[in-house]
């Protein structure tokens, strides 16, 4: 029982013997301390103490979210398809939307600027209403309060992050910056519209998520689209009336969210978009949209 209610939550249990596993948790006490933002998963409480062992015992209590993580519904596995958990076109748009205003808030709207370092699919969580909340903070990073320009700052040789989504300048020795983040961000973007990890077996001899997308622009973007995704998308402009021209919207949004992955995900930091751009933007390739629909 929390605050006097009865609810279903989420306990996340850390592995002391991991290294830097109370630095982590100490991460993201901290970070999340002051956060209060609708796409970011909230602490309830924390629980720090003495297991039955005599070790130390740390534990985060978080709000439950019923429909896991994005990572689950990107790549199901095949005992899972006959669920036809497709996520449409206007949720992934949707969801994209709520990540970028949880790193937006994060990046400026906070008092020092939040770092999260270890931006993934696995990371968003959703809840009943298929709303995104972004977690996981144990890697985050909070900038001085100095420090007014959001480019610089804190030490980058401790962040790790995950391959595939870490920005290449952190690879160099450079500091953590909130392009980092976005840089994250444009990468998973280009999953959720591909269906493909950054990981995949087809990313090798110099190719990557980033170059795979850039170079279907903008003729052959519907070649690279998730199979599920396009799928679910035809079947439901097939049973319109207006085909020809749910199709032809269909095919302009996918492009401009394909663009702002790759500005996203570009190699130079500089030419990166900033978080309130991608918000702005995604609103907009979601009006449009929405209202050439009608």
């Amino acid at each position: 029982m929390i605050d006097r209610m009865e609810r279903i939550v989420a306990i996340k249990i850390l592995n002391l013997q991991q290294r830097r596993a109370t630095k982590s948790f100490t991460a993201e006490c901290r970070a999340l301390s002051s956060i209060f933002h609708r796409n970011i998963v909230r602490v309830l409480t924390v629980c720090s103490s003495i297991d039955f062992f005599g070790n130390d015992f740390k534990a985060l209590i978080l709000e439950y979210m019923s429909n896991g993580s994005l990572d689950s519904w990107l790549h199901q596995n095949a005992n899972e398809y006959h669920q036809l958990r497709f996520v449409s076109l206007i949720q992934r748009l949707n969801v994209a939307i709520d990540i970028a205003c949880a790193l937006d808030y994060l990046h400026h709207q906070c008092p020092t600027t939040i770092l999260h370092c270890d931006l993934k699919p696995s990371n968003v969580l959703l809840d009943d209403d298929m709303v995104a909340h972004v977690g996981d903070f144990g890697l985050a990073k909070i900038l001085s309060d100095d420090i007014n320009d959001s480019q610089a700052q804190s030490n980058s040789l401790a962040i790790r992050g995950s391959i595939g989504y870490v920005a290449p300048e952190y690879g160099m020795g450079a500091n953590a910056s909130t392009y980092g983040d976005v840089y994250s961000y444009g990468i998973l973007l280009l999953e959720m519209l591909t269906g493909k990890r950054p990981s995949d077996d087809m990313f090798k001899n110099n190719l990557n998520l980033h170059q795979f997308a850039k170079m279907a622009l903008p003729e052959r973007v519907m070649e690279i689209i998730d199979r599920q995704l396009l799928s679910h998308e035809n079947e439901v402009i097939r049973q319109s009336e207006t085909h020809n021209k749910l199709r032809s919207i269909m095919h302009e949004t996918l492009v401009s969210l394909v663009k702002i992955g790759v500005s996203c995900s570009n190699d130079s930091p500089r030419e990166r978009m900033e978080m309130k751009d991608v918000v702005n933007e995604l609103h907009k390739v979601r009006d449009s949209y929405l209202g050439a629909e009608k």
